[in-house]
């Protein structure tokens, strides 16, 4: 499995480029970032470089279209995406990720009938250039009630919302809070095929009763109660071999970007000896 990041918990990050050699320099092998904001600051071949230069990959970008709002804003991002699609395969990276919040202020039938559809769409467009979506499933109680009507925010209710998308190039977004937050044993995670899943984030809990954990109050790896060993280990055992990607949503921090990077390290360290 690859070591990876995203830019949560990293404190302030100037650039991409220092982003990536950040990365390099601690020991992590893949970012999580645009693929199109990339491209257009260094040029592909530019871009290109400056990864391979660092050994480093892009494990995931983020869907740029606003799949939730209007019919009008969805359709205003189909471009941005395609655009997003090209650059993202144009520097190998062929993963894709949005996250499903597990309520919504609109009508939950008709809110679930336009997401499918357009999620189909996007998934669609994404293949075309070999990339997979990934949609991952939220968690933490405090967000069920957050908004009018609940929505899904189950394993179970999450797969069989891929099924009903049709997509070959859908799966899951797999993250350790979101997976204890939801009371979830880690031998669960070898209920999974490998095929299902495609990214993975991890993060650290408080001890603290599941339904009072927040979702921006998480905790860096090794730094909680989450037996994030056993939850590397179980995907090891299914044939999981990407990203596993930090994402620490949390607090602004009194630490600097390198000590933060330095942490990081420290817990994916911790976490990953074992293995």
């Amino acid at each position: 499995m690859i070591r990876g990041l995203t830019k949560a918990g990293l404190g302030k990050i100037e650039s991409d480029e220092q982003y990536i050699t950040s990365a390099a320099k601690y020991g992590f092998q893949s970012v999580d970032l645009n693929p199109l904001s990339l491209v257009q600051q260094y040029e592909k071949e530019q871009a290109a470089q400056l990864l391979e230069h660092n050994q480093v990959i892009i494990g995931s970008s983020d869907l740029t279209v606003d799949w939730r709002g209007s019919e009008e804003q969805f359709r205003a991002g189909l471009k941005s995406l395609v655009e997003m699609a090209e650059a993202s395969a144009s520097l190998n990276c062929f993963t894709c990720c949005t996250y499903v919040l597990p309520s919504t202020d609109q009508p939950a039938a008709s809110f679930m009938a336009a997401a499918t559809r357009r999620l189909k769409l996007c998934a669609d467009i994404l293949g075309a250039y070999g990339i997979r979506l990934g949609l991952e499933f939220v968690g933490p109680h405090h967000l069920r009630t957050q908004w009018k009507n609940p929505f899904i925010w189950s394993v179970e209710d999450t797969l069989d919302w891929i099924e009903t998308i049709h997509a070959p190039n859908v799966g899951l977004l797999v993250d350790s809070y979101h997976w204890h937050t939801l009371g979830l044993r880690m031998e669960e995670v070898l209920q999974l095929k490998k095929e299902q899943i495609v990214h993975v984030h991890i993060n650290d809990a408080s001890d603290l009763p599941i339904e009072k954990l927040l979702d921006n109050e998480r905790l860096y790896p090794g730094e909680g109660v989450i037996d994030l060993t056993a939850f590397l280990k179980n995907l090891k055992a299914i044939g999981y071999t990407g990203p596993i990607a930090q994402e620490v949503l949390a607090p602004a921090s009194t630490l600097d970007s390198s000590e933060l990077f330095a942490k990081s390290k420290a817990g994916f360290d911790k976490v990953f000896a074992e293995l």
